[in-house]
């Protein structure tokens, strides 16, 4: 049984016409779906992703205004890592931040690939990782003004933050499938671990970072933050017999969720952290026309009977 790479990752905001702004003005990301949140639909849920909303290149985020700011510390998903193509990319991106009043770090090499960190306006940590051409599923998004040879090419890996390795370890390693594929200090801070996991072979988009921090305070969600981060399945099967799977060695669970674009399986590997394992499809395009994703309110089919008074809770974009 195999993970087949991220799926999503799902952060959380406190303004979402500057979240808008940035990821899809400066980052240059499709907004793909405007949704809400279908456990609270008082919050927008906005999808950014390549041209046709790929899995694997959908960042998300809860709108919830009323959060106060991440509290940043260990037990957390604390990086997310975007694909580009080449050391030219980042130079343009590098720029491009500068200009756009973000003040990105240097470009720095890791593991032999060329990486720029930076943060978006709420402290949401992100980098930009040299995928070296390497093969993409998806298709660049074509309607914004970054070339499309500078594009973000969807997920190269999320970064984890642990106290100490074991238990997350027996987790990928046993329960997951996941292969350790390198391991060596933290850039910047010899004294700290990163650990890297591989699924389904490994490379971009196939990686999750582990960083052990035993002398960090625990981190708590906020605007900024990361809430859960996707893996990919490829259909419901697959999906059934991950379930199975769970239940076999005890990982207490969600069960599935239908999203309707996609199902979903949620499990927690620590106290901060939660996973979910989320079907390829049906996809975004499923509802509306894929040369339209993202330009109005959608609602799956069991909340579309309260459009009217879920609208009237939603704060205009």
């Amino acid at each position: 049984m195999q993970l087949h790479g991220l799926h999503h990752v799902t952060a959380v905001t406190g303004n979402a016409p500057a979240n808008v702004d940035f990821y899809t003005r400066v980052l240059g990301l499709r907004l793909v779906k405007k949704t809400v949140n279908q456990d609270d639909v008082s919050a927008y849920h906005l999808f950014y992703a390549d041209k046709l909303g790929s899995p694997g290149t959908d960042m998300t985020f809860f709108d919830w205004p009323r959060t106060a700011p991440e509290q940043r510390g260990t037990d957390s998903i604390v990086n997310t890592m975007f694909r580009v193509n080449g050391r030219d990319a980042l130079i343009y991106w590098e720029g491009r931040l500068k200009e756009n009043g973000v003040t990105p770090g240097p470009i720095a090499e890791f593991r032999g690939a060329l990486s720029l960190r930076f943060e978006d306006p709420e402290g949401q940590r992100l980098t930009l990782v040299d995928d070296g051409g390497a093969p993409f599923d998806g298709e660049v998004w074509d309607g914004s003004d970054v070339p499309a040879a500078f594009a973000l090419r969807g997920f190269y890996g999320v970064v984890l933050s642990v106290p100490a390795a074991e238990q997350l370890a027996m987790i990928l390693n046993r329960i997951l499938n996941f292969e350790e594929i390198d391991r060596r200090p933290t850039p910047g801070n010899a004294l700290e671990e990163v650990i890297i996991y591989g699924m389904d072979g490994g490379g971009p988009g196939r990686e999750v970072h582990v960083v052990v921090q035993p002398n960090e305070a625990r981190g708590y969600l906020g605007r900024g933050g990361t809430h859960h981060v996707a893996f990919r399945l490829r259909d419901d099967a697959e999906q059934a017999a991950w379930l199975q799977h769970l239940n076999s060695v005890g990982m207490p669970n969600s069960g599935v969720v239908d999203r309707f674009w996609f199902k979903s399986l949620y499990f927690r590997v620590s106290n901060g952290i939660l996973f979910e394992l989320a079907t390829d499809g049906p996809g975004f395009g499923i509802d509306e026309d894929p040369a339209h994703l993202g330009e109005k309110l959608v609602l799956p089919p069991f909340l579309e009977r309260r459009r009217a008074s879920i609208e009237a809770g939603l704060r205009p974009l």
